[in-house]
């Protein structure tokens, strides 16, 4: 399985799904704020992602809560 990182921001409710969708699949990720870790935030903001819930599985970055792209990375329906 591909290393998952979420990164979110406090109040999000994206955020919130992302991480209930994820625990929802038994998938294991880490979980990063972006409000207390800016050199993190600087690495979404050089992928092109500039809001908030940004997924890392392996290489890839999902920008925003996307069910169909995380899916698919994963390999999971």
């Amino acid at each position: 399985m591909k290393p998952i990182a979420l990164f979110t921001l406090p109040n999000c409710k994206w955020c919130e799904e992302a991480k209930f969708y994820l625990k929802s699949k038994k998938l294991k990720y880490n979980l990063i704020d972006l409000s207390k870790n800016k050199e993190a935030l600087k690495d979404c903001q050089k992928h092109g992602c500039t809001g908030a819930p940004v997924i890392l599985i392996g290489n890839s970055w999902i920008c925003g809560f996307d069910k169909n792209k995380i899916n698919k990375e994963l390999g999971i329906k």
